[in-house]
């Protein structure tokens, strides 16, 4: 059986919801890459999660090659077009959306440094990335019911991660109220047994 080793985050999360919506079984081990001993290092010389053990024993790292190898290990629900142009659409709709999270994940990571050390000039850059990614995000959205086609797809489910981590690490940014096509996404998407599963326990 495949095992995933990660923890909490959007990263791990877009992994976890392409398997489940693929159907494909897993084992989750959770493991932080900050811990003491850690052996995420051993699996992936950049020290990241999320990483993918096959059933082979091979190691397969960063989120985006780990869903792309997984879309090909069952035609059901495919995540990633066949059509190489619909399929760059998906692929920018992703680095979009990771793209978003990366500034997030900085302005998490400054802002818990002591205010001697703060860097109040990245936080500010960082919160222009984010607030310019969702605005990009819902102009590409538009009226349409999915990112990237008539059914959902990696771009929803890159989407949807950076959208629910905006809501537990940035409150105060509230896209919903100015974006109402993204949050309907966000509030589709929310139902699905796939984000249900996933979602992260607060605290």
């Amino acid at each position: 059986m495949l095992k995933l080793i990660g923890a909490t985050g959007p990263y791990v999360r877009k992994v976890r919801i392409a398997l489940a919506e693929k159907g494909i079984a897993y084992t989750l081990v959770e493991e932080s890459p900050y811990v003491v001993n850690s052996p995420v290092a051993e699996l992936n010389p950049l020290g990241k999660i999320p990483v993918l053990v096959t059933e082979a024993g091979a190691t397969i790292f960063d989120s985006r090659v780990i869903v792309e190898y997984v879309d090909t290990l069952s035609p059901v629900n495919r995540l990633l077009p066949d059509d190489w142009g619909q399929r760059i659409s998906v692929k920018r709709w992703e680095a979009l959306a990771d793209g978003v999270c990366d500034a997030l994940i900085a302005i998490v990571t400054e802002s818990r440094q002591p205010p001697s050390t703060r860097r109040e000039d990245l936080i500010a850059r960082q919160r222009e990335k984010v607030e310019r990614g969702v605005q990009a995000i819902a102009r590409e959205l538009d009226t349409k019911p999915w990112c990237g086609g008539d059914r959902i797809s990696l771009a929803d489910i890159a989407t949807g991660c950076v959208l629910f981590h905006l809501d537990l690490r940035l409150p105060e940014f509230e896209w919903r109220a100015a974006y109402p096509n993204v949050a309907r996404l966000a509030n589709k998407l929310a139902t699905r047994p796939s984000f249900i599963e996933t979602a992260p326990v607060p605290g």
